[in-house]
């Protein structure tokens, strides 16, 4: 029984350092988009900026999987949180990175193309930013194992 609590305790730790990073995650994309994130989807309703923050809560998700894996060490729990944060940041900035870096390439300021939805339906950009991030962190998530 002893076993099982001190597991849920940690899992309950990771949780909290998994939702600081996806915090930073939400702010690094407000960041990067025009307006406040928050407003644009839950006020405004924005398809395409909903198809970008669902696909980054889920490539950070997929991050901090792959942290918490690759944080299982013999040096304990606070050594297994840290680097599960500073991995999970570091995902975040390279996702946030490579989402400046494509704005950079594609014609228009990305952030105001992908937010356009005004016929009702996301831009076909904000698919492919959204394949970018899954990508992103398809490839730090790996780079962690």
């Amino acid at each position: 029984m002893t076993e099982i609590l001190e597991s849920t305790g940690q899992a309950l730790l990771y949780g909290v350092v998994g939702l600081v990073v996806m915090a930073a995650g939400f702010i690094a994309l407000d960041l990067v988009t025009p307006g406040k994130l928050f407003h644009v989807v839950w006020t405004d309703r924005n398809r395409g900026a909903a198809v970008l923050l669902g696909s980054q809560s889920v490539s950070v998700g997929l991050v901090i999987m792959a942290a918490i894996r690759a944080s299982e060490s013999e040096q304990g729990l606070g050594y297994g949180l840290v680097s599960t944060l500073l991995y999970g940041l570091a995902g975040v900035l390279v996702m946030t990175v490579v989402g400046i870096v494509i704005g950079l390439l594609t014609p228009g300021q990305m952030g105001a193309v992908v937010l356009d939805d005004s016929d009702g339906r996301p831009h076909p950009g904000a698919w492919v930013q959204a394949a970018m991030y899954l990508g992103t962190a398809v490839m730090v998530g790996a780079a962690l194992s």
